[in-house]
């Protein structure tokens, strides 16, 4: 059995309607799927250690959870609507208070979003592609929504990578669209 491990977006969860929709539509795979800690300098290091423990034949993240999966070197990865510059991304990364989208492993609801959690996103987006390799290169693939207009990092992308391709969707996923363009992709760099 395959396994994937899946980051998900800003103030979301392992619990989202794309773990589900992975599951329903890949039954021949295992799909992990973490609550994402909120600061940058705690999700990363927790990231890799998940990563390093599950060996996963897969990662997949989508928007700030792809900005997360692009920086798992060494595994093979599909970065859909990456979201490189969070720090920037003033209507969706700003001070105060937040509500979480779906139920996390914890129960919390609610989460805060300081200064200091934005700068350690701004010093972490100034490393995230320091340590590519040319197994990354060849294994990492960016999938864009062509209606997108939350982030656009597409040229971004393509500085580093090669295996690029734009989707018909938006910046989250639907349904429409994971069987459209992620699933496509998953099979094919599974072999399934």
């Amino acid at each position: 059995m395959s396994k994937i491990v899946y980051f998900h977006g800003f103030a979301s969860s392992g619990a989202s309607g794309t773990v589900e929709l992975l599951r329903k539509h890949l039954p021949e795979c295992e799909v992990v799927a973490p609550d994402i800690p909120v600061d940058p300098e705690e999700a990363l290091p927790f990231l890799r250690q998940i990563c390093e423990e599950e060996q996963p034949d897969l990662v997949i993240g989508t928007s700030m959870g792809a900005m997360y999966a692009q920086q798992m070197f060494g595994f093979r990865k599909i970065c859909v609507n990456p979201a490189f510059n969070m720090s920037r991304l003033s209507t969706v990364l700003k001070t105060g208070e937040h509500k979480f989208l779906n139920g996390r492993k914890d129960g919390r609801k609610e989460f805060r979003i300081t200064k200091e959690i934005i700068q350690h996103f701004n010093a972490m987006e100034r490393m995230q592609f320091k340590g590519i390799t040319d197994y990354d290169r060849e294994n990492t693939y960016g999938l864009f929504g062509v209606n997108d207009t939350t982030v656009n990092s597409y040229d971004l992308f393509k500085k580093h990578y090669k295996n690029v391709q734009r989707f018909d969707g938006e910046h989250q996923l639907n349904d429409k669209a994971l069987k459209t363009a992620v699933l496509p992709l998953v099979k094919r760099i599974l072999g399934l």
